[in-house]
């Protein structure tokens, strides 16, 4: 049987231009609304997936997001927020787009057809077993995505694909296939509508449960963020205050500042 792109469907919505703003937001609100139960759907591929990454990371692995226009760009942005939020090497978890950071801004033409760039671009960073490719696609044929997934495999890491069809070319290269069916765009073909919201909301869910589980969240404050900010410092100090059970301000904030994070000013604070 041939496959059949749903995400390239056409929308169950016509007459665009005839809509009213009204009309328009809340048809897409409405659609917008099936993406949460289609990730949920998917939960029981992604716990795989965290499983699996945690075990790796525990051993030095690192976790590659790659994907190709908007899927790549909101690879990049999860992985960028790691390291302020969670105070980890940005070496841990990496976003590559097909054509380089210029894509990020700009397409960057014929990118996302080589299927042997996605690979040279992982050997950059001396990908091992010990690793994990996640490959985002939305319409589950990018060649950049699938010959990244192949031969990471054909290497040894864990491999997963975050897609909008079911039984899609890049599921096949994967170990583990997170389908997540939204069905047709509201705007027939854009992928970054409801597709880019589900992968938004999976990487959030992949990166954040990893992180919880590597230790960087107690209870459920970030104690490891970076203080690049003056909200993140009153933030980290009234962190520090609550969890010792301080009454001054200023100094719970010299104390942050001179350790440099939550964790540490509260470790250094309880070993005195």
């Amino acid at each position: 049987m041939a496959f059949v792109k749903i995400s390239e469907q056409p929308s169950l919505y016509d007459g665009l231009e005839n809509k009213s703003v009204l009309e328009i937001l809340t048809d897409i609100n409405r659609e917008d609304h099936k993406v949460a139960d289609a990730v949920q759907l998917a939960i029981p591929q992604i716990e795989r997936l965290v499983t699996g990454i945690v075990e790796r990371m525990r051993r030095g692995g690192r976790v590659f997001y790659m994907g190709a226009g908007t899927s790549g760009r909101l690879g990049v942005l999860d992985a960028s927020e790691i390291p302020p939020t969670f105070g980890m090497d940005p070496g841990w978890i990496i976003g590559l787009i097909a054509g380089g950071d210029t894509a990020l801004r700009n397409a960057v033409e014929n990118a996302e057809d080589d299927t042997e760039q996605g690979w040279k671009d992982l050997l950059k960073y001396n990908v091992n077993d010990r690793d994990t490719v996640i490959g985002i696609a939305a319409s589950g044929t990018t060649p950049y995505v699938i010959g990244a997934l192949r031969d990471a495999r054909a290497h040894g890491c864990l491999t997963a694909a975050i897609t909008s069809n079911p039984d899609a070319p890049v599921s096949h290269e994967a170990d583990i296939a997170i389908e997540m069916i939204v069905g047709p765009e509201y705007v027939t073909g854009s992928s970054r509508m409801k597709s880019g919201t589900g992968q938004k909301l999976i990487c959030n869910m992949i990166s954040t449960a990893v992180m919880i589980k590597m230790g960087r969240v107690k209870g459920n404050k970030m104690v490891n963020m970076q203080l690049t900010n003056a909200k993140l410092v009153d933030r980290g100090t009234r962190m520090v205050m609550d969890e010792l059970g301080l009454t001054d301000y200023d100094d719970a904030r010299r104390l942050l500042l001179l350790h440099g994070s939550v964790r540490l000013a509260c470790d250094a604070y309880k070993s005195k």
